[in-house]
């Protein structure tokens, strides 16, 4: 354990230079740059509000804040995720020529897509603003929770995905089908409520680790509550079960990635 502190240690300048990088050729030659983190979740909104206002005009009180508020949480995992695939298999060549922690790629990506969460929450608050949700309270600084709780799992589910890839190729493939089976067993654009009779898809939902998370953070953020003891013990043991697990197989399986990579 020692000795995975002081690896952490000696290549956070690595870590932080590798983030920079991400947001430098994310935004190279781009008009607004950065902005667009806080634009792009807007404009998604923006459009998917027009629809859905009308689908389920009387299911969701301030569409604009409950769409946005869930999206953002699950646009950080799916982008994190989904750039930790081929995190290892990207940085082959670096992995090649010197000793680096190959856990630092797939984390990585992991807080680059928790930068552009924190700019992401900027076009948050300027909506929950806007449609006067409510005033802004003592609850409203407890909207880090869940997104630790959603950032320690996102980790989990990181690390996994990048050692099975290096084995598996196809899963980069699959996993964009996964993802959106996935946002639809998560309540972004719709209500919980609205699966009362559908008993067999509400218990896949409930099963899903994001509902938890997404859930979390509206009760922060939109409905100023905090979910009790019993949820907060949910999302921690999911959160760290995902990490525990997807750290195993990484350390099991990192010793054999310069044969496949």
């Amino acid at each position: 354990m020692s000795k995975f502190f002081n690896d952490f240690k000696r290549f956070l300048p690595l870590l932080s230079n590798l983030v920079s990088k991400d947001f430098k050729i994310k935004y190279r030659r781009s008009v607004l740059g950065i902005a667009w983190s806080v634009l792009n979740p807007l404009l998604t909104m923006i459009v998917l509000t027009k629809v859905f206002e009308v689908l389920l005009r009387n299911s969701v009180e301030n569409f604009a804040t409950y769409y946005i508020v869930g999206s953002a949480l699950w646009t950080f995992f799916a982008e994190a995720t989904s750039n930790s695939l081929s995190s290892i298999l990207a940085a082959s060549s670096l992995i090649k020529k010197v000793y680096i922690p190959k856990y630092v790629f797939p984390l990585e990506k992991c807080l680059f897509s928790l930068v552009n969460l924190i700019f992401s929450l900027i076009a948050v608050m300027l909506v929950v603003i806007i449609q006067d949700v409510h005033q802004l309270s003592f609850f409203s600084l407890l909207f880090p929770i869940p997104i630790i709780y959603c950032f320690i799992f996102t980790c989990g589910v990181s690390l996994f995905l990048s050692a099975v890839t290096v084995y598996f190729r196809d899963i980069a493939h699959l996993y964009g089908v996964l993802l959106t089976m996935w946002i639809y067993l998560t309540p972004i654009l719709y209500p919980i409520k609205m699966l009362e009779g559908y008993s067999f898809i509400k218990r896949i939902v409930m099963l899903n680790p994001m509902t938890h998370y997404v859930e979390f953070f509206r009760s922060v953020v939109m409905y100023q509550t905090f979910p009790g003891l019993k949820e907060n013990l949910v999302c921690i043991f999911i959160s760290l079960l995902s990490f525990f697990v997807g750290a195993f197989v990484f350390k099991k399986s990192q010793s054999k990635f310069i044969l496949h990579i």
